[in-house]
Order: structure tokens, then sequence, then C-alpha cells
């Protein structure tokens, strides 16, 4: 595709523009030293791995829900909390603190001198399945709107969200660029609604061999700077 034809770039969030893990860890570590002084019998009997099986099986029982990160940790809490009799509004300000703590994300070096590069020249959306608020990120006021799961009602690879940022943003799919590090939630994703994708891989991993391999790939997003620039680096195909 060329490059020229681009209006419209969607940027994933999570292991895309800042690393995940990191985030979550410290985020599920505050909420369960919250949990020992405001409901300790529960923090007794549940680690923070034993939580995370519990809130598996809320989203097996209850997938009607499942896309919706904090509604299933919210509903995990309350049915631990009523066992342990706490009182359930308990669970609103745990999942509160918790996102509090997701949000606090360092991005990549790469990810804000790229997007402010971008801005002028692109519409920026995020989309993203986690329940970090970009806005309460250091990326915040970059993106013109942020998508997430909970809030379009279906998590990627779901079409919805990458529809509504071409709706929101008068787009059509040939218009758009797509960037993340998921191979399916992400490229395939994308691809499937003809929206060129990138595939951002930052850590080396092998591609599936049951997808077609991706038309690009960068390591950083320097390199889709350069690509868009119409330099010719990452491994690409031509979109």
């Amino acid at each position: 595709m060329p490059q020229a034809r681009i209006r419209l770039i969607t940027f994933d969030l999570d292991d895309t523009l800042w690393p995940c893990l990191p985030a979550i860890q410290a985020a599920e570590q505050a909420l369960h030293d919250w949990l020992r002084d405001h409901a300790p019998r529960l923090a007794e009997a549940h680690d923070i791995e034993s939580m995370r099986a519990h809130r598996r099986a809320v989203m097996e029982t209850m997938p009607e829900i499942a896309h919706d990160l904090g509604l299933v940790r919210h509903r995990s809490l309350i049915q631990l909390l009523e066992f342990f009799e706490y009182p359930i509004d308990l669970a609103d300000g745990a999942v509160s603190l918790f996102l509090d703590h997701r949000s606090r994300v360092e991005p990549y070096a790469d990810a804000l001198p790229v997007l402010r590069s971008l801005a002028p020249n692109y519409r920026l959306v995020s989309l993203t399945n986690g329940n970090a608020d970009a806005e309460a990120t250091p990326l915040r006021g970059i993106f013109d709107h942020n998508l997430t799961a909970a809030g379009i009602g279906a998590a990627k690879p779901d079409p919805a969200m990458f529809r509504r940022a071409l709706e929101l943003t008068g787009c059509r799919a040939d218009a758009c660029l797509h960037l993340g590090d998921d191979p399916w939630t992400d490229v395939e994703a994308a691809r499937a609604l003809g929206i060129a994708a990138i595939w951002v891989n930052r850590t080396g991993r092998d591609w599936p061999d049951e997808l077609p391999p991706p038309s690009l790939t960068v390591t950083n997003l320097y390199e889709l700077t350069a690509w868009l620039n119409g330099g010719c680096t990452g491994d690409t195909d031509g979109i």
C-alpha cells in the first residue's frame, strides 16, 4: 500500500507502546497489599496467582463479560469478598486502586517522540484489549481517540474496535495502518478488514507458521517513521 494514502494510524498499547508485564505485576501487588489491610482473611487464603485463576474461572462462566477485564476483576472480587464475609463494596475501591496502578506504565523510549512526530500528519487512535487508561499515562493527549474492549463491548480480533476507529475518523480501511505486537489480535485482525498491518516485534519472537507472514515487521517505531518517509527499514515486501 502506498504510504501517501495513509490518513489514520491505529496503535495497540500493551507491549507495542509500553511493556505490559511490569505495570500489571506492580498493580496486582498493590491490590494484594490493599487486601491485606481491608480483607485480611481473603488475602491470607489467596495469593496473586490464585486470584488470577479465580478471574479465569469467572471469564469461563461469564463469557459475556470476558472482554471487559476490569469488570471481570470486579466480579471476581465480589465473589471472593462474599465468600470471606466482607462487604462487597470493597470491590469498588480495590478495582479503582488496581486501575490507577495499571496505568503507571513506562513507554518504550521510541514511543513518545515518534507519536509526537506523527501527530501533525496523521489521525492517531489507540486500540486496546487491556484496561490501562492512555490518558493517565505519559502518552496523554497524543491520540485523537482511545478505544478499549470494555468501551466497545468486544475485544480484538473482533472487528468492532477497528470499525469504530474508522467511523470516528471518517477514514476508509485502505487509508488506515495498524501497528501491534500480537499476530492474531492485531495483524491478522486488521488484515481481515482490509487494513494494512505492521507487526511490532520488539523481542525477536517467531511469527506463527499458520499465518501468512506480515508485510512489514519493525522492532521499534523509528523504523515505522523511516518507512513512512520512504526509507527501507524493517522486513517488508511493500505494504
